[in-house]
């Protein structure tokens, strides 16, 4: 008699161990309860849009055609050079292109007469 009570404290023991542990546990991977954790390595960043056509840095606008001739001539050291009413572009800027003559083109920048530029403006922006 004194087994069968020992045996049944054991089974009971035991019972209840397996009850609290199981109680214990909580199951979070209902749909929508976690969030989603990013994938390792850099984040993805959207390029900002960029302004197309435009100039960029180091372009040279000229307020005449007969100027940007003038800076050439200044540049390659030859004949015909003198003063020129030419400014070096600081930033990124959009512009509208006026005409195309040559490899030359007569463009915009808002709110500002046109002028000239010998920078390759390609129909289409390039490619990212």
């Amino acid at each position: 008699m004194f087994v069968n009570r020992v045996a049944l404290l054991v089974a009971l023991g035991l019972a209840c161990v397996g009850t609290q542990a199981s109680a214990q546990e909580i199951y979070l991977n209902a749909p929508g309860l976690l969030p989603k954790k990013p994938p390792p390595g850099a984040p993805d960043v959207k390029a900002p849009p960029s302004v197309w056509p435009r100039l960029d840095p180091g372009a040279i606008l000229c307020r005449t055609e007969a100027d940007l001739d003038r800076i050439a001539a200044n540049r390659s050291g030859g004949p015909g050079g003198g003063p020129a009413d030419c400014r070096i572009i600081r930033e990124r800027t959009g512009i509208t292109i006026v005409q195309r003559r040559g490899g030359r083109s007569q463009v915009q920048i808002a709110g500002q007469p046109p002028g000239w530029t010998d920078v390759w403006l390609p129909e289409k922006p390039p490619a990212r």
